[in-house]
């Protein structure tokens, strides 16, 4: 045992003893997009947490204001809001928000973004006009932003530039193509925004 730790500098020591004792970096980004779009379904495949879901049961009441042609097997709805952690490296973690989609909801987005470094902002490419109001937000309070397109299985797969000119989303705002359902596709969504965060903030 002696010998082994002979083996190690004192310098070594020093940088464990300074890993260990370093805090990780907390910070907050938000999912946003249109009602059925797939943020439930985002903050739950990459939580490391149990994810905090406010999910109500769908009535007749809805029925006027809910659209569920592209989801037609859509039981419930985000009333609040869904929250799940991951930590993406020793010292970064993040504290995933999800906001309610349908516009009745919408008063409680100033407080949910309030502290993000930035949004993902989900489009759906059978009904993209869903996620417009997202976008006007999030432009109009210049929080960093990128687009995730949630690839529902068996729809049509387009290019994300072609996405780009449907939305007229700027160049310089990273578009991705993804699977809200599946892990490591999410964490490159995250990936992407963290990248674009760090880019657009001032030092």
């Amino acid at each position: 045992m002696d010998s082994v730790v002979s083996d190690v500098s004192d310098e070594k020591l020093q940088s464990w003893e300074l890993d260990r004792d370093r805090a990780p970096i907390a910070t907050k980004v938000v999912v946003a997009g249109g009602f059925g779009v797939g943020k439930t379904t985002f903050v739950g495949s990459v939580s490391e947490i149990t994810p905090l879901q406010t999910e109500a049961l769908m009535t007749q009441a809805s029925e006027e204001t809910d659209d569920l042609t592209a989801t037609p097997g859509k039981t419930t709805t985000t009333v609040a809001m869904d929250f799940g952690r991951i930590t993406l490296d020793d010292d970064l973690v993040l504290y995933v928000f999800g906001t309610p989609g349908q516009q009745r909801f919408w008063f409680m987005w100033d407080d949910l973004v309030r502290g993000a470094i930035g949004a993902v902002v989900m489009a759906d490419t059978r009904r993209l006009t869903d996620c417009f109001p997202a976008l006007d937000y999030f432009e109009s309070c210049g929080l960093p932003y990128v687009v995730a397109v949630n690839h529902f299985e068996g729809t049509e797969l387009f290019d994300a530039e072609d996405v780009r000119e449907a939305l007229t989303v700027p160049k310089d705002v990273p578009i991705v193509i993804m699977d809200a359902r599946q892990r490591d596709s999410v964490i490159q969504s995250l990936l992407a925004l963290v990248a674009r965060a760090l880019e657009t903030t001032p030092e």
